[in-house]
């Protein structure tokens, strides 16, 4: 029996042991590729061994030898929106992908604003506002939802891990589905009511891919180059040396676990929701939010639209949000952004504001009109300069078509001061597609702060209802 046992274990050893070839979890079935595009198909298969894949919308078949790594990949073209279409990967096993659609494909991802699903699932996620209803209606088969799971990585990874159930939100199964009222509930809603927005309007397949995790920071986020090239060494040594825990928070691995794993999936572009978890460092944000998303572009391969929602207010404690929502507003400057201001749909009491679907809404347009090419209003009045008059000031704003308020009262939380630098409430009037502020406290005014708190819920908006950014005139340099 022993001389058996020890022929068997010859033979298992002596014969060749093939692995099977298998895919990343974000290539299967019932996802959406980017429509007429250059997309990448990989995965691993034992070293040098070939893998051939078959796509029914591409004549022949396509062949490639996975390294000596065991790691392959090929690019194939897609065509125009619509399906469903098929992929047959072969090598020691054979992969069947069905019900591939053609179409827009997006990530979202951030803080807990963005990661909030539609139901109340815990004392942080209460729901959304009319989350039954909304519920109740997502039957949109078109609409794909993929969830990357909650995981902190010391290393970039080449695949999503299921992670870690986070606020309720139970471990991601990492697959892609129809969008479906049995499908939708705990998916990411701000991302969820983004997607249908460009569903209805596009009227093309749309993939929404959620990589979003409560209460973190830009720096958890952000690549180790990029941290390096700011100088973060504090966030960079714990980086590299605290120990791993999949459930922890730290800088730079984040984007290892949830993001470099994307890196080769082609998408359209990224919406973010993040911030409050900077509130403490606004005046770094900028220069950290900018190297996130030029480093997320290098990683990816391509400069993608990147849009994101300005922070709402909020009655924070010990500090003011608003040089945050500043920061936010200067990273405009950066190619092919947007911002969502959301000073409207605040809740001071409430760091999680219920109405996700305007938060989406806004977040389309500004995808709609930058990125589609439609012809509408996708942004609220921004300041653009200022100049004295007298005893007012004078503002000059773009964005503005139609400047107004949402109540037809006068424009409020607006504050005026001198020299002195000593701010009073002020009265400000819609001239045109400007403004004129004074106040009778203050005879030779210099400078105008709008919304510049925590607590602010302005009036002020444009002829599309979209509200304006909370700003202030006397900004120094190094400000």
């Amino acid at each position: 029996m022993n001389r058996q046992f020890s022929f068997l274990l010859f033979l298992v050893v002596a014969l060749p042991c093939w692995a099977d070839v298998r895919l990343p979890k974000i290539l299967g079935s019932h996802m959406v590729l980017q429509r007429d595009s250059e997309v990448t198909l990989w995965g691993w298969a034992d070293p040098g061994e070939t893998v051939t894949v078959s796509c029914d919308w591409v004549d022949g078949i396509n062949s490639v030898k996975a390294d000596e790594q065991g790691a392959w990949q090929l690019a194939v073209r897609t065509g125009k929106a619509g399906g469903p279409h098929s992929i047959t990967v072969s090598a020691n096993n054979r992969i069947q992908l069905d019900d591939i659609l053609f179409g827009e494909v997006w990530i979202g991802s951030g803080q807990s604003n963005m990661e909030m699903p539609l139901i109340k699932i815990s004392g942080a996620y209460t729901g959304i506002k009319n989350y039954e209803q909304e519920i109740a209606s997502a039957v949109h088969p078109e609409i794909r939802l993929f969830q990357a799971g909650n995981f902190s990585s010391i290393q970039p990874l080449e695949d999503v891990e299921a992670g870690i159930s986070m606020y309720g939100i139970p471990p991601a199964k990492c697959q892609w589905s129809a969008c479906t009222p049995k499908t939708v509930p705990t998916f990411a809603a701000t991302a969820y009511f983004f997607a249908r927005e460009l569903h209805q309007e596009l009227q093309v397949p749309i993939g929404i891919i959620d990589s979003s995790w409560g209460g973190t920071s830009a720096e958890a986020w952000t690549p180790a180059a990029g941290l390096q090239k700011l100088g973060y060494t504090r966030e960079l040594k714990q980086a590299n040396t605290l120990p791993q825990k999949p459930d922890q928070k730290i800088p730079t691995r984040l984007y290892n676990g949830m993001i470099h794993p994307l890196r080769k999936f082609r998408i359209r572009g990224v919406v973010w929701y993040q911030g409050e978890g900077n509130t403490q460092r606004a005046g770094s944000y900028c220069d950290l939010f900018s190297m996130m998303i030029t480093q997320w572009r290098a990683a990816f391969g391509y400069s993608f639209p990147f849009h994101y929602v300005q922070i709402s207010p909020f009655n924070y404690r010990g500090v003011n949000s608003a040089f945050l929502r500043e920061a936010q507003l200067d990273t405009l400057s950066l190619d092919k952004t947007g911002m969502a201001v959301t000073m409207d749909i605040a809740n001071l009491t409430d760091i999680h504001p219920k109405n996700k679907q305007e938060v989406g809404r806004r977040l389309a347009l500004l995808a709609l009109s930058q990125d589609y090419g439609k012809d509408l209003i996708a942004s609220g009045p921004q300041y653009e300069s200022s100049v004295v008059q007298g005893g007012a000031i004078r503002l000059k704003m773009t964005g503005s078509a139609g400047l107004t308020t949402s109540d037809q009262a006068a424009p409020d939380s607006f504050e005026i001061a001198g020299s002195d630098n000593v701010f009073h409430a002020a009265e400000a009037m819609i001239d045109g597609e400007g403004l004129v502020v004074s106040s009778d406290k203050v005879a030779e005014p210099t400078s105008v702060r709008f919304a510049f708190n925590n607590d602010a819920l302005p009036n002020l908006t444009n002829g599309a209802g979209l509200p304006a950014s909370s700003f202030r005139t006397n900004r120094q340099d190094g400000d």
